[in-house]
């Protein structure tokens, strides 16, 4: 599967999820990394990688248990590891609700509210 084809599949998942926290108070789409992801209040949570992996920001400690189990990567930027962020595989589809339920959880109780 090609990258283009990944990320046209990670949208068909990806995207109706995204439509129902779009329908919550404080939650919009915003631009990070060069995608467009979903936030709250202004903070990415949940998005799609140019290369079709669902990227999330978590608790370190959640992404630590993902990566040791095999089911997410540690996102590198610039060759450092990003403690709080991982990748999700577009061959996992049935994580990617959960897991957004995680981020956003995470998210909406660190981001304060204006």
């Amino acid at each position: 599967m090609t990258d283009a084809e990944k990320i046209a599949r990670a949208h068909e998942i990806f995207d109706p999820i995204a439509e129902r926290y779009l329908a919550r108070p404080g939650v919009d789409l915003g631009r990070m990394f060069g995608s467009e992801g979903i936030r709250i209040r202004g903070k990415v949570f949940a998005l799609i990688s140019f290369g079709g992996e669902l990227m999330l920001k978590l608790p370190a400690a959640r992404t630590v248990e993902l990566v040791e189990t095999g089911d997410a990567v540690r996102v590198e930027m610039a060759g450092r590891s990003m403690r709080e962020w991982v990748f999700v595989a577009i061959e996992m589809p049935t994580m990617w609700e959960p897991l957004i339920a995680e981020a956003f959880a995470y998210l909406d109780e660190i981001t304060p509210a204006g």
